[in-house]
């Protein structure tokens, strides 16, 4: 058994369902105010910021307007995704849910790792059930936003056995890289070709994750 640390937007949950309309009402507010020019954002060009923590992203996507400006744009955009998954347009991914019953039955630790905050990793847990399955939950809002990496380095000595990471962005690879655990990159989400490369497994659904995981352990 092993314990299996998954990354949650793109990995488990269909996160543009809710983040691209709140991104470009966000924008929209912006653009209104005068703070950036009005224009169409694809739905490629949003899902790249789609594993970032919240101030992170905002300080890369906008660094020249006013940090107040966009902390505000952060506050708004989080709001407006928070109501979404309230009203129901959310999403886990199909048979999401299956995959991780039937990883928790096969007696594996399930250890929920995200650079979101604490308030929509609460909502979400809520929402979707999560504590019916997973064991552990740790954002990076609990450790100051420091990186997946390092936060893995301060919650590990907590958790006797192996560790398998498995995300879609490059913040998970390098959480095993970095720490030399191994790692299931999960293709069917946000990230972008290259980012995955150096997974040791790299899947195309998530129904795939159980046999990726029971190869690791070989």
């Amino acid at each position: 058994m092993a314990n299996l640390i998954f990354d949650y937007d793109g990995t488990l949950h269909q996160s543009m369902l809710t983040y691209a309309p709140a991104f470009r009402a966000a924008c929209k507010m912006l653009a209104d105010k005068g703070y950036m020019a009005e224009r169409e954002f694809t739905d490629e060009e949003i899902s790249y910021w789609l594993g970032f923590n919240s101030t992170d992203m905002w300080n890369n996507f906008l660094p020249d307007v006013p940090a107040d400006v966009r902390e505000n744009a952060r506050i708004f955009l989080g709001q407006d995704m928070g109501q979404r998954v309230e009203n129901g347009e959310g999403a886990l991914y199909p048979n999401a849910e299956k995959v991780l019953a039937e990883l928790k039955s096969q007696g594996h630790t399930l250890i929920f790792l995200s650079n979101c905050r604490v308030k929509y990793m609460e909502r979400h847990s809520r929402v979707f059930g999560l504590h019916r399955f997973f064991d552990y939950f740790y954002c990076c809002e609990e450790f100051d936003f420091i990186p997946k990496y390092q936060i893995f380095s301060l919650f590990s000595l907590q958790h006797k056995g192996e560790f398998i990471v498995i995300g879609d962005r490059f913040h998970d690879i390098e959480t095993a890289e970095k720490n030399g655990l191994k790692s299931i990159g999960c293709g069917y989400g946000y990230g972008k070709k290259g980012e995955l490369s150096a997974a040791d497994i790299i899947v195309d659904d998530i129904t795939e994750i159980p046999q990726a995981v029971k190869n690791l352990l070989l």
